[in-house]
């Protein structure tokens, strides 16, 4: 039996434009937190906004977030080595796993807090520098989340992807804050509305977290995607001229990006330089016609 080298091609995020672009849409991410923070906590204290100031405590994850993003982009990026030959993409995955776990914690954070405060009566009496702090927020965070989408798309990277789910809930929470706070501000007797828009928002932000947290444990234990990804891979590899049949097809995801393993039957009189030519046909064809395919490795049995 054949045996063909791996595929050289890189991770799809160790190439370096696909990682400028991770970096720069993070470093634009950390801007407008950052930005955003202080505007938060600024009108929350002026405006007598307490929503507003646990928004900005919100917002804070998200700068921790966009420094792990950063890290990820850069630790995953590195080539292959002795000690890692199938390459570093599983630091992107523990980094997009921590994103998960910090949206968890943040919609614990906001639930605990909107729970005390129904079960107190807080009362808050916010003015109008609280609803245009809150506004501002929104707008921001969305078109961040929108830009940072756009991005991760691009370049394939579930960790940029995750991070702008991080982005989004940030500006869900100021939703929140917003109802909140305009409620409180026309009529002072419905300043509970912020406490229960608070509460429901972080049972969407936990759905999410978790989403991204059950996706990455899928890759941490190798979980194969779906059947109709192994099927339509079985497809294209026998399409090719030269195969009589395929078997032991096994394929896991490091990154976001699928590695995987094909046995193919060929002719047991073809010469070793045809049957290496049929196994590097059906490895360009898959790499062609199945996005996100980052490694193949062709073993070839003879009939």
């Amino acid at each position: 039996m054949a045996k063909l080298t791996p595929s050289k091609t890189p991770l799809m995020v160790s190439r370096p434009d696909t990682v400028q672009a991770a970096r720069t849409v993070t470093l634009v991410g950390a801007a407008v937190n950052i930005f955003l923070i202080g505007l938060k906590f600024a009108a929350g204290i002026i405006g007598h906004s307490q929503a507003l100031v646990a928004d900005a405590v919100h917002s804070i994850s998200d700068s921790v977030t966009d420094a792990v993003v950063l890290f990820g982009a850069r630790m995953g990026s590195k080539p292959p080595d002795p000690s890692h030959p199938f390459g570093h993409a599983r630091l992107e995955t523990l980094t997009t796993s921590f994103i998960g776990v910090a949206l968890i914690g943040s919609a614990v954070y906001l639930g605990i807090e909107a729970v005390i405060s129904i079960h107190r009566h807080t009362e808050s009496n916010p003015n109008l520098l609280a609803v245009g702090g809150a506004a501002i927020s929104i707008v921001m965070k969305e078109a961040l989340y929108h830009y940072t989408v756009y991005v991760g798309r691009r370049i394939k990277s579930q960790m940029v992807l995750a991070n702008a789910w991080h982005h989004r809930s940030d500006a869900f929470s100021s939703v929140a804050a917003l109802l909140g706070v305009t409620a409180a501000y026309i009529n002072p007797a419905w300043h509970f509305m912020d406490a229960f828009a608070a509460l429901f928002v972080s049972f969407f932000i936990a759905k999410v977290g978790i989403g991204i947290l059950m996706q990455t444990l899928r890759e941490f234990i190798d979980t194969a995607p779906p059947p109709r990804i192994i099927q339509k891979m079985e497809r294209i590899a026998r399409s090719v001229d030269g195969i009589a049949g395929v078997h032991d097809l096994r394929v896991r995801t490091s990154g976001g990006l699928y590695q995987m393993e094909i046995h193919i039957d060929v002719d047991g009189q073809l010469t070793i330089l045809k049957g290496h030519q049929i196994a590097k046909a059906v490895e360009g064809r898959l790499k062609s016609e199945i996005e996100g395919l980052d490694r193949v490795i062709v073993h070839v049995d003879p009939i």
